[in-house]
């Protein structure tokens, strides 16, 4: 996996890509442990204009070949995250309506929590049915900061 670190306002974002496909967008940077290569790469130079955007108020879609790994259920709620509108929320009871497993609410997010590509599939986006902000893996002041950005730009 290549690796670059972006410098955001919220602090250090790793992004990692392989075979031409966003694979991992984490707050924080990554163990090195974790054997992977810092470089300059046109996928994730792209990457970071995008995120440059989108913290300016100038971006409200991303447009990058994303490859999550998880299981099938896994990809329908990522894949379901992706339709949330800028600016909006939704439930995980709604996202658990949408894939057509109403009981499944703790399984989307268990999916949330094991979103690999923050931000670019919103997980941020997903609150809980009272409306408050539960789990994020960036923590909930990031989640409330990213909420903030696009509901005052929407």
């Amino acid at each position: 996996m290549q690796i670059c670190h972006y410098p955001s306002p919220l602090g250090v974002i790793t992004i990692g890509c392989e075979n031409d496909f966003i694979t991992l967008l984490r707050f924080g940077e990554i163990n090195p442990s974790e054997n992977m290569i810092i470089s300059n790469n046109k996928l994730l130079e792209q990457a970071c204009q995008q995120l440059d955007e989108y913290f300016k108020e100038a971006r409200k879609e991303f447009n990058l070949p994303l490859n999550p790994q998880g299981t099938p259920f896994m990809q329908k709620v990522w894949q379901a995250l992706q339709k949330i509108p800028y600016g909006q929320t939704k439930s995980y009871q709604e996202i658990a309506q949408e894939i057509g497993n109403i009981k499944a609410c703790r399984a989307v997010g268990l999916a949330n929590n094991h979103n690999p590509i923050a931000i670019f599939i919103p997980c941020h986006r997903v609150i809980g049915k009272s409306g408050q902000l539960t789990g994020y893996r960036g923590g909930l002041d990031i989640k409330q900061q990213l909420l903030n950005l696009e509901q005052k730009n929407i």
